[in-house]
């Protein structure tokens, strides 16, 4: 297993960054891949895991070891891939996310694209109980990005680029169109307008 990437940030997609180590090029899917933003063109270090399926091989990226081991955790449970635990932890704050379970909340996790009631309770009947070490003052939060490297002139742009990475964690265009009216008239960077979407996208 890779444990981290170190190296030099050199691009930012909807659903992953590329990391530059000693000339190789790392192709690293995550939750949020605009937590980054701030950090382009600079040195990072990524916690990964290493995805190992007969048709595809790919490596997960996260800000810190606590968001990958609940990562893992959510890929334990049946019916949840890869696509719908990154959905799950795009937020930044798992927290909340572990306390819907413990509390069992299954209203709050049903809002998730791909987790339906079924899949709700069964990420609670195997998960309560065993997410003692999830702690919210145990969380990475240097993913919240208080400025952007790019110019604020541009925040329609941003605000694309935001709806582009919702709709690659599988949200549909119906849901998008009812927080949209909510954001525009907001001055943000990528990763905040992500983050306040799914805000409230889980508010219903």
């Amino acid at each position: 297993m890779i444990e981290y990437v170190i190296g030099n940030l050199v691009d930012i997609e909807t659903q992953y960054i590329v990391v530059d180590h000693q000339g190789l090029g790392y192709q690293i899917y995550c939750p949020n891949p605009y937590r980054f933003q701030s950090k382009m063109d600079s040195s990072v270090q990524v916690f990964t895991y290493h995805y190992v399926r007969e048709d595809v091989i790919r490596l997960y990226g996260f800000e810190s070891k606590k968001e990958r081991t609940l990562f893992e955790k959510l890929l334990n449970v049946s019916g949840i891939g890869p696509k719908g635990a990154l959905a799950i932890l795009a937020t930044g704050e798992p927290e909340h996310v572990v306390h819907a379970i413990e509390e069992e909340d299954e209203a709050f996790l049903v809002k998730f694209p791909g987790v339906g009631k079924k899949t709700a309770r069964q990420i609670i009947l195997d998960l309560k109980g065993k997410l003692d070490d999830f702690a919210p003052n145990l969380f990475n939060q240097s993913g919240v990005i208080a400025t952007s490297t790019k110019s604020l002139t541009k925040e329609n742009e941003f605000l694309e680029e935001a709806f582009e990475a919702l709709r690659a964690l599988g949200y549909v265009e119906r849901e998008l169109k009812k927080v949209r009216p909510h954001l525009e008239k907001e001055d943000m960077t990528t990763d905040a307008y992500i983050k306040k979407a799914l805000q409230l996208l889980l508010k219903g």
